[in-house]
């Protein structure tokens, strides 16, 4: 599908269909809807009757095939869930090279419908460094009309090679209006505030009892209190939430915190603008400095099966530092 704010990508990506590349890199921030754009280009590109915009007809044999997730002439590599583990000990989400090595297969295999052949590769940061490796080598060879497609939230983690390799085509993010408009007539309640607190990225899970626990904390840290750490600890803990849920509304909080007394701006809770503006004419610039560096230290470990009570109690004894 393609999402409402998709038009002009969608327009300017036509543009170049008449000089394919090999590879395109899709990027831009996350929670646009890069993936599901990356799946109707490729769609398009294979549907046997495409229409005056290069729209898919969705009425075609290729088009039932791609609907039903059988398409011969489409691959799609995505990440296992927990399978490695980075320099700091966190399990990660990656593609592996057994993955990358089935999909090599596939490209050199003669297309089943005798024309176009898609790889689509997201998010292509979740390669493993061997698989990396083993996807440089098809894109520095590639095969005859095989289009791959990569999708990266974040390209600067990507091999310099392979990005030299790919044309890179910056999606757009919606602007505020038509994210808030998207998200009203998805049901989301307070749309404004849950777009905010996602950076302007409006396609997220949204999820009412986890909303509520954020409110909940927000307060506590508007009240930077002993007893209001050890309530939003307990809580958190009752809640089973993992530490890096947590850690992530503190962190967007403290970058809120020093956002507004450097230059009197916001960008995850501007709807608490009263509050922060109070709290940085109190805060101490080096020890908010300190609990944000206390933070980017403790985040790796988000994932782990740590005393999250005790770590988030210590998280937020170094805010109570920044008012001390």
């Amino acid at each position: 599908m393609r999402y409402p704010w998709q038009k002009a990508d969608w327009q300017r990506i036509n543009r170049e269909r008449d000089r394919l590349p090999n590879a395109w890199l899709l990027t831009g921030l996350a929670g646009i809807g890069k993936s599901a754009f990356a799946e109707e280009l490729a769609r398009s590109l294979l549907c046997d009757r495409p229409g005056p915009d290069h729209a898919a007809c969705g009425e075609c044999e290729s088009c039932r095939w791609f609907a039903l997730g059988s398409h011969p002439d489409y691959r799609r590599l995505s990440p296992v869930e927990a399978e490695d583990e980075d320099k700091a000990g966190r399990k990660l989400p990656v593609i592996k090279i057994e993955a990358v090595r089935e999909m090599i297969e596939f490209a050199h295999l003669t297309s089943h419908r005798h024309g176009q052949r898609v790889v689509l590769v997201e998010p292509a940061e979740a390669l493993n460094p061997a698989a990396g490796n083993a996807l440089l080598k098809i894109l520095e060879e590639p095969p005859a009309d095989v289009l791959f497609l990569l999708v990266a939230h974040a390209p600067q983690r990507l091999l310099p090679t392979i990005r030299s390799r790919c044309r890179q085509f910056a999606m757009t993010a919606p602007a505020a209006d038509e994210a808030l408009a998207w998200l009203h007539g998805q049901g989301v309640a307070d749309p404004a505030t849950e777009l905010a607190h996602h950076g302007g990225a409006p396609l997220f899970d949204h999820d009412p009892t986890l909303a509520a626990a954020r409110k909940a904390f927000v307060e506590g840290l508007i009240q930077p209190t002993l007893a209001n750490v050890l309530l939003m600890s307990e809580r958190a803990d009752k809640l089973k939430l993992a530490l890096a849920v947590p850690l992530e509304w503190l962190q967007m909080w403290l970058f809120d915190l020093s956002s507004m007394r450097l230059s009197g701006t916001l960008r995850y809770y501007p709807d608490h603008r009263v509050a922060l503006d109070n709290l940085a004419r109190r805060a101490d610039l080096t020890q908010l400095m300190q609990a944000a560096g206390a933070l980017d230290k403790l985040a790796p470990y988000g994932q782990h099966t740590l005393n999250v009570r005790l770590q988030l109690e210590s998280a937020l004894m170094e805010y109570l530092k920044i008012f001390a």
